[in-house]
């Protein structure tokens, strides 16, 4: 045999990169398993310089628990009593072993899943764990991996836990069945559910947008106000409490809730579980927010087409029957379809999000498509009824200014319910470079004031909640003025107090003589009661 570097730089010279994979595939095959056979003669470490490797070899046996197998600064560790309980004590050995050179030649071009990575190279060098067997062995419980970092890491650097599929193209670098634990400045631990060919990759994730981080997070940020000014709004306002508003109201709660843990918790990946966890709910909490916006879209429909004849009894009968199970239920059972069948595509090495590999994203975009073409056919139908509704009227000046205020809500609503985030589908690779950072800029700017817009037109655009807005602000200054003025009035010791009262906008002071009459009027009574003293008083003192 010769070394792993002169046969490998032959090899290459000569053939494709699917032959040579496929042939190194074979080399390291054929080695695995002569080295496996030497571990029943000469167990322990071993170096061959010739072929730039070393390794380790051990024997199990039924008392065996956790075996640690060491060569060139990288670690395995087995459960060798689990592994071999149905074997023959003859058969029970494993190897571990770490090929010096052969990074050089299998490197990171052979990682095919590049989305959104840069520079991918590898980081580590390449080892083997092998039974014996020439096929991949597929484990119930873990195998535990740790690699020694070969180059350093920068500040924007992700490591990738991968493991060398030989059935694919010749062979190529995957991350199926293996996964990321920890790391530090000179190690990466990992964890794979089968023996074969490992490695550790190192990328450059793209660096981040400044102007499009700050949009998002003061965007979010006023958002989130918004959505719990409006949410406190249809929940006090008891003069616009219907239908609409609870729809209102469970839209403004999910996206608060959703906006609010994405801006805390979207890049929490140290700890895969928690990371995981924030996945989950995130996806739960967007996809509940674009099921409240189609009832939105549904229940703005019904109201303008009856907008002559307001049909009460079936708008209520709509939400006792369909809103909540509707808008918190089918979201539920989506994402629990997705998580009992790809819950390992929870989070990402980078964010908190669903992962794009084998197309779990749509498992959330395909049914925000579909809600938002069906808003969308909503809405242009409520404009066309609107129109319609406008031409045939009389010249009743009521009814035509609540169509109009009808007509410029149903335009706000194209934010409100959701069809603007289909920009966000215009933010693909394949539309290049410039076109995507427009629509991202446009995306992000958009959405990220969906809570301001709803605010705005529910509540500031609103002529009760205005109104009542303005009862809230009189009352507590009227509170603040009262205490103010009855702190006053405690403090005084002449025989004549004097007490300020208020009715509407006017202030009347009173001089009342002897002070335990100030008793009776103690307590700060105001409006139609205080005007019968006001009245008394001034009277006896003329």
């Amino acid at each position: 045999m010769f070394g792993f570097d002169c046969y490998c730089d032959d090899l290459k010279t000569n053939k494709t990169k699917e032959h040579f994979a496929q042939e190194v595939t074979q080399k390291i095959q054929k080695l695995e398993l002569a080295i496996w056979k030497s571990s029943f003669t000469s167990p322990g470490k071993h170096e061959d310089l010739a072929l730039g490797i070393d390794y380790e070899t051990k024997r199990c046996n039924a008392t065996s628990k956790r075996t640690v197998l060491e060569a060139g600064n990288n670690t395995m560790d087995i459960d060798c009593n689990h592994y071999f309980k149905e074997t023959t004590e003859g058969q029970s050995a494993v190897a571990f072993i770490n090929y010096r050179t052969l990074g050089n030649f299998l490197n990171g071009s052979f990682f095919h899943d590049r989305k959104r990575l840069q520079e991918v190279k590898i980081n580590s060098h390449i080892v083997s764990g092998t039974f014996g067997s020439k096929k991949t062995v597929y484990l119930t419980t873990p195998v535990f991996l740790s690699f020694k970092h070969t180059q350093p890491a920068g500040a924007r650097a992700k490591h990738f836990c991968v493991y060398w599929d030989g059935s694919k193209a010749g062979g190529s670098w995957s991350t199926e069945g293996c996964s990321y634990v920890e790391s530090d400045d000179s190690y990466t631990k990992c964890q794979c559910f089968h023996l074969s060919s490992f490695a550790v990759l190192m990328a450059h994730t793209p660096q981040a947008d400044l102007m499009l981080t700050i949009i998002t997070h003061v965007g979010l940020s006023l958002s989130l106000l918004c959505l719990l000014l409006a949410a406190l709004t249809f929940l006090l306002c008891r003069p616009i409490q219907n239908t609409s508003t609870s729809l209102h109201l469970q839209l403004s709660i999910c996206l608060f809730l959703a906006h609010l843990l994405f801006l805390t918790g979207i890049d929490k990946t140290e700890i895969k579980v928690l990371c995981s966890i924030i996945a989950g709910a995130l996806h739960y909490l967007y996809l509940a927010s674009f099921t409240w916006m189609l009832l939105e879209g549904l229940h703005l429909f019904l109201t303008v087409r009856n907008l002559k004849v307001a049909n009460y009894t079936s708008a209520a009968r709509f939400k006792k029957r369909f809103m909540f199970p509707f808008g918190y239920g089918i979201p539920a059972i989506i994402v629990a379809v997705s998580a009992s069948t790809g819950y390992k595509n929870y989070g990402t090495s980078s964010h908190c999000w669903l992962k794009f590999d084998k197309g779990f994203i749509w498992s959330f975009m395909g049914p925000v498509a579909v809600i938002i073409l069906i808003n969308l056919v909503f809405y242009i139908i409520i404009l066309w009824i609107l129109k319609s509704n406008l031409s045939s009227l009389n010249k009743e000046v009521s009814t035509i200014q609540n169509t109009r205020v009808m007509t410029f809500k149903a335009i706000a609503q194209l934010f409100i319910l959701g069809c603007s985030w289909g920009l966000g589908y215009f933010t693909v690779e394949a539309m290049g470079k410039t076109a995507v950072l427009v629509f991202a800029y446009l995306f992000t700017t958009i959405n990220v004031l969906q809570g301001v817009v709803l605010f705005v037109v529910h509540c500031l655009l609103n002529r009760q909640v205005r109104m009542q807005y303005k009862k809230w602000f009189n009352w507590i200054i009227r509170k603040d003025v009262e205490t103010e003025s009855t702190e006053m009035s405690r403090s005084t010791t002449h025989t004549k107090m004097s007490v300020t009262v208020l009715d509407g906008d006017a202030n009347i002071t009173i001089l009342i003589d002897p002070p335990s009459s100030y008793h009776y009027l103690n307590g700060a009574l105001h409006g139609p009661q205080i005007n019968c003293f006001q009245f008394a008083y001034l009277e006896q003192l003329t």
